[in-house]
């Protein structure tokens, strides 16, 4: 879920045969591929591109009910928590941001970070601070890769909290790290009015984040 960044002219599948035709202007964190950023940083703007387990991901940019599930918590959140409006501020909250973490790049749909650990938001491309909690959004084709290779990597990472919401169910998931274990401390469906850490100061109405039919 996410897109990582993406330039230059389109490409075939992602199964290693291609060929950057530039290579991107900023270099990428000791540990990841160089040569797999490159082709990332290449993928058509049609496309998300990301790097997990040695592997470039690219998959059709999200539809509709995955943008409004990121788009509404994005401003449910903010306003309490990023600005301290209604809540207790302390947060950066930020859409999409190019995650460096050890040989992955990983790019959430909302990631947050106290301002306790990032007193400021750095002038960056890319962050390798890793983030206190991430959203992400399922579709049918990143379902399993959420879960079972980001989800671990966020846990080595340091991530505190993972939100996994699934607009097709309906569903939040809400997970607190314990140790290198992911603990669900939470599940919710449909319209229920839910207080989920670490942002459980205010209140969520799940009903905001489904499209209607």
């Amino acid at each position: 879920a996410g897109p990582g960044r993406r330039r230059g002219r389109s490409w075939g599948d992602y199964d290693g045969s291609m060929v950057a035709t530039k290579l991107p202007s900023e270099a990428p964190t000791s540990g990841i591929d160089p040569e797999l950023y490159a082709q990332l940083c290449a993928l058509p703007h049609n496309q998300v591109g990301q790097i997990v387990a040695g592997r470039l991901v690219a998959i059709p940019r999200p539809s509709a009910p995955h943008a409004l599930v990121s788009s509404t918590l994005g401003q449910d959140l903010g306003g309490p928590y990023q600005r301290g409006r209604g809540g207790p501020g302390g947060w950066w909250l930020l859409d999409e941001p190019e995650l460096h973490l050890g040989a992955d790049v990983l790019v959430p749909e909302i990631a947050g970070w106290k301002r306790e650990r990032m007193p400021t938001v750095p002038n960056v491309a890319a962050f390798t601070l890793a983030p206190d909690w991430v959203l992400e959004v399922l579709s049918p084709q990143t379902g399993g890769l959420d879960r079972t290779q980001k989800l671990p990597r966020y846990a080595a990472a340091g991530v505190s909290h993972v939100w996994i919401v699934d607009p097709a169910q309906q569903t939040l998931e809400v997970f607190r790290r314990e140790g290198k274990f992911w603990l669900m401390v939470g599940a919710h469906q449909g319209a229920a009015l839910v207080r989920a850490e670490p942002f459980d100061a205010v209140e969520l109405n799940l009903a905001d984040l489904w499209i209607q039919s």
